[in-house]
């Protein structure tokens, strides 16, 4: 009888068991997965944006990045199948450089691997004693930073007779004068409803700065009509030229590659034909990178190209008609169309739209 009892004892142990712990056969959850097309991202230095294909056997999904040159926007997040955006702003580093993003998607994560090539722009450079003191590199947003930089508003005829209207960062059609795109400044000159429009920006406008080593990678646009510059202009400006003028780069694109450097003073200006000026073949300057740079002491301008001498000249110490240049002055950007020099020889508007790109600007001064 006890025997009895212990095998139904064992039997109904044996029922609860089985009962509790299901069958084999019975379905489990299926884990979630993510995928992604592609899982690597190879960028150029200039950077770029990307579209991934992404799916999920979950609900939904989403993305991040912690690189904070890499920006992710999301499409169609919660489906089972979307896209998303990556968007790699330009290397200012001589090295490449690496991130992830990281898909999500329940408990599942999927890494996509990003590798951007090492920037070709030429390491920091200043004479020995300088430091970096500013710098606008273009690689950040689309836009100038106003912080930085102020665009000019004029219409044609404003100066020297030249044609084109400045404007704000847009035309009237929305159309760039200005962009910031690929880690380079592009200042557009264009024709729309019969006028001309193109930018004129000035760094630091109301506070500038006094003596330095001054530089910039420039690629000059071509077409008969065309007048670049780099240039610098005094903060507390009254009158010209009693206040200075200083040119470390003009161009005209009737006379293409041929890169000059002036200085305007009381005693020195062009009208009169007495302006300081020198003029120097610069191989490839319009539609490839050079660099132009002036070192400014209170005993010496030296403008250059390409690191090589393209004007200098002593303070005389004959005051300020012949030496104004001991006050800040402000950078400037700017892509004219005809007027007094630039149109000289004419202008062919088959040249427009014409682009002025410049790679970097930096200020140095000493310690």
């Amino acid at each position: 009888m006890k025997q009895l009892m212990l095998n139904v004892l064992m039997f109904s142990l044996a029922v609860t068991l089985s009962g509790c712990g299901g069958s084999e056969d019975d379905p489990q959850p299926a884990a979630v997965t993510i995928t992604a097309s592609p899982q690597e991202i190879n960028a150029p230095a200039d950077g770029g944006t990307y579209t991934v294909s992404v799916t999920t056997t979950g609900k939904e999904w989403g993305a991040y990045s912690e690189a904070d040159f890499i920006t992710v926007e999301t499409r169609n997040a919660t489906s089972q199948q979307g896209t998303l955006t990556a968007t790699v702003a330009g290397n200012p580093n001589t090295t490449q450089r690496t991130g992830t993003i990281v898909l999500m998607s329940g408990a599942a994560r999927q890494t996509i691997n990003v590798v951007q090539a090492p920037s070709e722009k030429q390491a920091y450079y200043a004479p020995e004693g300088y430091t970096l003191v500013w710098h606008d590199e273009f690689d950040k947003g689309s836009e100038l930073n106003a912080d930085d930089w102020t665009h000019e508003v004029k219409n044609a005829g404003w100066v020297n007779h030249e044609l084109q209207n400045y404007v704000n960062h847009k035309t009237p059609e929305g159309s760039f004068v200005t962009e910031v795109r690929n880690g380079k400044l592009r200042i557009n000159c264009l024709k729309e409803n019969g006028k001309i429009y193109s930018g004129r920006v000035y760094a630091k406008v109301k506070s500038g700065w006094t003596y330095g080593y001054i530089e910039a990678s420039i690629k000059l646009p071509k077409g008969k009509g065309t007048w670049p510059a780099f240039w610098m202009m005094p903060v507390n400006f009254r009158s010209w030229p009693a206040d200075g003028e200083i040119d470390i780069m003009e161009e005209v694109g009737y006379h293409p590659d041929y890169v000059s450097s002036s200085l305007h003073a009381n005693a020195h200006v062009h009208t009169n034909n007495t302006q300081v000026t020198h003029e120097m073949k610069c191989e490839g300057a319009e539609g490839e990178f050079h660099t132009y740079a002036m070192l400014w002491t209170a005993k010496n301008i030296t403008t250059y190209v390409d690191g090589k001498v393209q004007l200098s000249y002593d303070n005389k110490g004959k005051g300020r008609d012949d030496w104004p240049y001991d006050d800040p002055f402000y950078i400037i950007f700017n892509l004219a169309w005809g007027g007094d020099w630039g149109g000289a020889q004419g202008v062919d508007e088959n040249a427009l739209p014409a682009t002025m790109e410049v790679d970097y600007v930096r200020v140095f001064q000493k310690k």
